[in-house]
């Protein structure tokens, strides 16, 4: 009977079947089939797909899709190749454990951040390091702060995902004086 279920399944997805000798509706089942199982390996695996992802999680994501599309065109065989994949996410996920609870093997397999400025003053080793020209730091504080001048921030930061995080220094208040008419009465404002 299971063998039978399992013939019926392998004829309507064209299952052992390379995409050029398998009809136009197979692949289509095919393919619907090996995304519904990808979606559910990611969301059993891995929530960090879904997010802004590391250079360790994009290898991740590109070696899922290589493997998985082997299962949609035929080149591989359909169960062991979901198999894989659900393997890959598993190592993945694995290992983005140990990196959580071990900040060496999180910098090892993640990557660190890189000092871009200190209380104003432009790092040029973490520029090096991070190959960040100057006009990519303006641009960030530009886009984060408004303003293009290090001196303002305290801190800056290439992030591991490849982004810039911008802390602006804390500003002093700007006290002003106004005096009301014949000097009745005078007002500080601290803004």
């Amino acid at each position: 009977m299971l063998q039978e279920l399992w013939d019926q399944l392998q004829a309507l997805f064209g299952l052992g079947s390379y995409a050029e000798n398998a009809g136009a509706i197979q692949i289509a089942l095919r393919t619907i089939l090996v995304y519904g199982s990808t979606l559910a390996i990611i969301r059993f695996g891995s929530k960090r797909f879904l997010s802004e992802a590391t250079a360790f999680d994009v290898i991740v994501a590109i070696m899922l899709g290589s493997i998985m599309s082997r299962a949609v065109d035929g080149s591989s065989p359909f169960l062991p190749t979901l198999l894989i994949g659900a393997v890959l996410l598993g190592v993945h996920w694995l290992l983005a454990l140990i990196a959580y609870h071990t900040e060496w093997f999180g910098n090892l397999i993640k990557g660190k951040r890189e000092l871009l400025i200190e209380d104003g003053e432009v790092q040029q080793e973490g520029m090096r390091k991070g190959s960040i020209t100057e006009a990519d730091l303006k641009q960030a504080l530009r886009i984060q702060t408004r303003q293009t001048d290090p001196s303002k921030v305290h801190l800056a930061y290439l992030e591991r995902n490849g982004q810039i995080s911008v802390i602006p220094k804390e500003q002093e208040p700007r006290v002003y004086t106004v005096s009301v008419e014949d000097g009745v009465q005078t007002v500080r404002i601290e803004i």
